[in-house]
């Protein structure tokens, strides 16, 4: 029975961690599939949102609920500042230029987080309402700032698709997805489209930020997770909106259970021996479409 609870709390712990690649991914697809470019900075929006977190909640003392709030809508603006002033000039320049652009735009963000009074290298952790707050079923222990992640995610998730399912706005995005021409035709204006995806990719990424912090405290180095972020994209099938959410959860529990009882070293590689052997056997990943073309 021990054994059990232990590989079960294992898994949670791998779920928790997944939601978090999950939602980060989720910013990857989103852009990648209005504006068919990869943000390689994804992973540093959700830096920003950590030190914005950390800084609301030990320097202006304000609560939680409330900095959540803020920092959602700060990363949105952020997203929008973004997309105006760098991204737009490079509509219509080869899709490279604008990749590169944001890989640069990723350690420029890093760098500058840097050298923000009271950021700077040094690490960072504060405490939210689930702090050193535990759910017991008899010898099962559950944490609650594992379930508020994933209370949290399912929460997000249930929105986006509220959101992209019933709203007009929501309908544009999907309709620029699919074909911008046709979208343009129909009287969408692709560009307003192009921001509005920016703007709730950079809140998501803000979110990921938030919920993490208490996990693996703030620091600069908080982006790189976007490396583990975008493989849970491509595996599960990149274009993907549910796809992203499973691929994150796969390497999730993959990489718990490896750092559990696998010799050291696994838990970095063990996700990704998984990503290779579906894109072996399956290479449009697990949602994915396979696209095929008449030559």
């Amino acid at each position: 029975m021990e054994l059990v609870n232990e590989i079960l709390q294992t898994i949670l712990s791998g779920i928790a961690i997944g939601c978090i690649y999950g939602l980060v991914a989720l910013g990857f697809v989103l852009i990648y599939k209005a504006t068919e470019v990869i943000n390689f900075a994804q992973g540093e929006m959700m830096v920003v949102g950590a030190f914005i977190a950390y800084s609301l909640i030990t320097v202006f003392k304000l609560p939680y609920w409330a900095v959540l709030s803020l920092t959602i809508i700060a990363l949105g603006l952020f997203g929008f500042i973004l997309e105006r002033l760098l991204l737009r000039s490079l509509i219509g320049e080869p899709v490279f230029a604008i990749v590169m652009l944001t890989i640069g735009l990723g350690y420029f963000i890093r760098s500058g987080v840097s050298m923000v009074p009271f950021w700077g290298t040094e690490t960072y952790g504060f405490k939210t309402p689930f702090t050193d707050k535990f759910v017991r079923f008899n010898d099962f222990v559950l944490s609650w700032e594992q379930l508020a992640i994933i209370i949290m995610t399912l929460v997000l998730l249930a929105v986006l698709f509220l959101f992209f399912r019933y709203t007009r706005l929501g309908v544009a995005m999907r309709a620029t997805s699919q074909n911008q021409l046709a979208a343009v035709y129909m009287g969408i204006s692709v560009k307003r489209v192009f921001t509005l995806t920016w703007t709730i990719s950079a809140a998501l990424g803000g979110i990921a930020g938030i919920l993490l912090s208490p996990i693996t405290f703030v620091h600069m180095n908080m982006g790189f997770i976007g490396l583990k972020a975008f493989p849970a994209a491509v595996l599960g099938g990149f274009g993907s909106i549910p796809g992203s959410v499973v691929g994150g959860l796969i390497i999730g529990v993959t990489e718990s259970l490896a750092g559990v009882y696998l010799p050291e070293g696994w838990k970095d590689v063990a996700a990704y021996i998984i990503l290779i052997l579906v894109l072996i056997l399956r290479p449009e990943g697990l949602f994915g479409v396979q696209a095929k073309k008449k030559v």
